[in-house]
């Protein structure tokens, strides 16, 4: 009887796990069935990088990359600030390895030099040799590491409320969990079989507090597109590793001897002002800080006219563009 009792179990088990996947499966292809790749789709270092390009292309504009943050995607970029700037530069937005549309780089979580020696890669690609990069959030530890690392090619940096400095909180029991070698292959495939993506649309509404996402954001965003297996995973244990990369690489901050421009909200609650902004300002020599009063994680969403007028600094300091 205990061998046929583990006989039904296993069987049982068995049959839940393939239904889990089959509808991990159905949720994945409905995703990307609504929310298909925005731009183009290159290959780097055999790779696979999707990249949205806008704007001028005859050379007449400033190169500009942007990097979107964590379980985000171009679609954080195209929303609003890229459709603002391709009159005045020409607008790359780049998935990061894992998320979007571009391929993972390896399966123990990408690290911010790895990606960021990738984004550059693809970048020449599409014509930008010597951009000015912005990144947000986990984006702007990304940027940070590519003007550290490959400082011939970067012509200005713009930190966006970007991971810069070491922190003394713990990681989440969230990305504790799917980043564990065995609990997160375990786990994952149930969160996208069975979690809606107005919970994910419910998360990055959170994530704009104290403000709201604009009118429409959520409806371009793809929340599906986070929720994808690999997706998941990807972006847990890149997450899991920030801390030691950025307890490598700050250090070298001093290094930098670029325009540097950063904007960080006074009431952001994911990326903390004073424990990142303030003093990476401190720290490179010649960077300007603007401090958004009352503002949130997302200053481009919210707002978008400082973060270009930071922009245009940066690139007007940098020789790229003329003073106002």
């Amino acid at each position: 009887m205990a061998i046929k009792s583990l006989i039904v179990i296993a069987i049982v088990i068995a049959g839940l796990w393939g239904w889990t996947l089959h509808r991990a499966r159905l949720h994945e292809a409905r995703a990307e069935a609504a929310f298909p790749p925005e731009g183009q789709i290159i290959e780097v270092d055999g790779h696979r990088v999707h990249g949205v390009v806008m704007g001028p292309d005859d050379g007449s504009a400033p190169d500009l990359v942007l990097i979107h943050g964590a379980s985000g995607n171009t679609r954080d970029m195209t929303f609003d600030l890229a459709p603002r700037l391709a009159g005045d530069y020409r607008v790359i937005v780049l998935d990061r390895p894992g998320l979007g549309y571009t391929d993972r780089i390896n399966r123990t979580g990408a690290t911010i030099t790895q990606q960021a020696a990738l984004m550059q890669k693809a970048a020449a690609q599409f014509g930008a040799e010597k951009p000015i990069v912005l990144g947000h959030s986990y984006g702007g530890a990304v940027a940070l590491a590519w003007a550290v690392t490959q400082p011939d090619h970067i012509a200005a940096l713009v930190d966006l409320a970007g991971a810069a400095k070491p922190w003394k909180s713990g990681l989440s029991t969230y990305y504790r969990v799917l980043s564990h070698p065995v609990l997160g292959p375990l786990v994952i495939p149930f969160i996208t079989a069975f979690v809606d993506d107005a919970r994910v649309e419910q998360a990055v509404s959170e994530i704009f507090t104290p403000q709201a996402p604009p009118g429409g954001y959520l409806d371009h965003i793809g929340a599906g597109l986070t929720l994808r297996r690999h997706s998941m995973r990807a972006n847990a244990l890149q997450r899991a590793n920030l801390l030691s990369e950025i307890e490598a690489l700050h250090p070298r901050y001093d290094e930098l001897a670029l325009p540097v421009e950063i904007v960080h909200g006074t009431a952001d609650t994911t990326v903390g002002l004073s424990i990142h902004s303030r003093p990476l300002a401190d720290q490179v020599d010649g960077a300007n800080l603007t401090a958004l009063d009352g503002i949130g994680h997302m200053p481009h969403h919210a707002a978008p006219d400082a973060v270009i007028a930071a922009i245009h600094r940066v690139a007007t300091r940098a020789g790229l563009r003329p003073p106002e």
